[in-house]
């Protein structure tokens, strides 16, 4: 089973991010913000149920791979709606988490997802300014 405070430290790291990303952003820059934030909060909830696909016994390798495409999507959403050093690094980890999570499954194994949740959690962070 996977650590609860990773869980609750996505889940509110998300939870928090809207209202920390409008701070003192301009209007052009809210709207990036925003995005990014919002997309984070989706990331964050498709992590956790990539975490309950993987903790729940018996469920195939399958189920996480479909979980797996969900954030990557969403990546790719955010890869188009935003910019900068920083979010770019921060999805670009995450996708490699991805990846790695993702040839497990193909693989016919259930996947470590510890890593793509560590990386969610960066890409929480970058998209919170301050």
């Amino acid at each position: 089973m996977y650590p609860s405070r990773t869980r609750l430290g996505v889940a509110l790291a998300a939870a928090g991010l809207s209202t920390a990303a409008l701070v003192g952003c301009s209007a052009g820059a809210v709207d990036k913000a925003l995005d990014c934030a919002q997309t984070a909060a989706t990331v964050a909830r498709d992590v956790q149920d990539l975490q309950n696909v993987v903790g729940n016994a018996g469920n195939s390798p399958q189920d996480a791979a479909t979980a797996l495409d969900r954030i990557s999507q969403d990546l790719k959403n955010l890869g188009e709606k935003t910019s900068g050093a920083d979010v770019s690094k921060a999805v670009d980890e995450l996708q490699k988490a991805v990846r790695n999570a993702r040839t497990a499954a193909d693989n016919g194994t259930v996947p470590d997802v510890t890593p793509v949740a560590y990386a969610a959690g960066a890409l929480t962070k970058v998209c919170a300014p301050g």
